[in-house]
C-alpha cells in the first residue's frame, strides 16, 4: 500500500509538470515522490492543488476522517471508492456552488444539475461536469477538447507489453451528430511506466497524461469504470439521454 501523499502525488504530478495545475515547484514535488519523504512540506506542497484539495477535504470530512491525504480518501478521489456513497447530496451541491456557481456564469445550470442526478466529488465528476471542455465540444472546437479530456480524467488500462510498455485501454469518443461523449473500444496505446515498476501483461493500471499511476486490481477497475461512467451520463443530461 501507498501512503496518501504519495499515492496523491502519483496522479497529481502528471499535469503538474505539464504546467496544468498545482504549485510552481513541480521540482520539489518530484523530489518527495523519489524520496518518499512525508511531512508538513509535502502537505502544504499538495495544498497548492487548489482543484483537488477541497474534494480531498469533503469527502475526508463527509467520512469522519481526520486527514484528507489518508490513502482511503486520495483513492477516493482519483479512483473511487466507498466513501463516495456516503456523501450528503446537499452538502455536495453547496460545495460546487460555493467554488463553481460564480467562474460558471451561464454554464453553472448544468453543473448544478449533476447533483441530483447522482454526481459525487469523483475526479471524473470535475473533468465531465465542471470543466468548461465539453461545451467547447458542442461547439466544434473538438481539437484540443476531446484529447485534453481524456487525457485529463483517470483511465484503466491493462498491460498488453512491458517493454515499451503497451496498455489496452478504452478512448474518448466523440458524435458531432449526436453531441454524446462515450468511451471507445479497447485499443493498445503506447505509455509511461511513470511509478510503478516490473509491469507484467495482464495487470490493470491508471493512467494520467498517458502516465501509469498505479496497479489496480479488478474491484478498483470495476469502480473508476462505475464512477466513470456515471459521470459521463452527466454530460447528456440535457440531451435526455
Amino acid at each position: 500500500m501507498t501512503a496518501g501523499p504519495l499515492l496523491f502525488l502519483r496522479y497529481a504530478l502528471p499535469p503538474n509538470e505539464r504546467g496544468l495545475c498545482g504549485p510552481a515547484d513541480t521540482p520539489a514535488l518530484r523530489g518527495h515522490s523519489e524520496s518518499g519523504a512525508m511531512g508538513g512540506e509535502l502537505t502544504a506542497l499538495i495544498q497548492g492543488f487548489e482543484g483537488a484539495w477541497p474534494y480531498l477535504q469533503l469527502i475526508a470530512a463527509a467520512n469522519g476522517i481526520g486527514d484528507p491525504l489518508d490513502e482511503r480518501v486520495v483513492a477516493a478521489y482519483w479512483v473511487g471508492n466507498a466513501l463516495l456513497d456516503r456523501i450528503d447530496v446537499a452538502a455536495y451541491g453547496a460545495f460546487l456552488q460555493e467554488r463553481f456557481s460564480a467562474r460558471a456564469g451561464r454554464g453553472w445550470a448544468p453543473i448544478a444539475a449533476t447533483v441530483p442526478a447522482g454526481a459525487v466529488p469523483h475526479h471524473s465528476c470535475h473533468v465531465f461536469c465542471v470543466y468548461p471542455w465539453i461545451g467547447l465540444l458542442r461547439e466544434g472546437r473538438t481539437d484540443p477538447s476531446l484529447g485534453i479530456l481524456d487525457s485529463c480524467r483517470i483511465s484503466w488500462g491493462q498491460v498488453k507489453l512491458a517493454d515499451p510498455l503497451v496498455v489496452t485501454r478504452r478512448q474518448l469518443t466523440w458524435n458531432d451528430r449526436t453531441g454524446v461523449l462515450a468511451l471507445g473500444q479497447p485499443a493498445p496505446a503506447t505509455a509511461s511506466p511513470g511509478f510503478v515498476t516490473g509491469l507484467q501483461p495482464g495487470e490493470w493500471v491508471s493512467l494520467h497524461w498517458g502516465c501509469v499511476c498505479d496497479r489496480l486490481t479488478l474491484p478498483q477497475v470495476h469502480a473508476l469504470r462505475r464512477y466513470t461512467e456515471l459521470h459521463l451520463r452527466m454530460t447528456r443530461l440535457d440531451l435526455g439521454r
